[in-house]
């Protein structure tokens, strides 16, 4: 059995790999710190990266 590399993963499309983003909720806390909340896209559940699609094994030299 040769050497095989695992497939790269793709690049989420929604997200294009920027899968958590901080989010403003206005104003500042007591320190002067912005006020933020973390969100994850959901398309990739905050991975950036979605699962390479396989071809539909079809069979050989069948004719339909």
């Amino acid at each position: 059995m040769p050497d095989r590399t695992p497939a790269a993963a793709r690049i989420c499309p929604d997200c294009d790999g920027f899968a958590t983003v901080a989010i403003t909720l206005g104003g500042r806390n007591t320190a002067g710190h912005l006020r933020t909340v973390a969100a994850d896209c959901r398309a990739c559940r905050g991975t950036g990266t979605r699962p390479v699609r396989r071809a539909a094994n079809t069979p050989v030299g069948v004719t339909a």
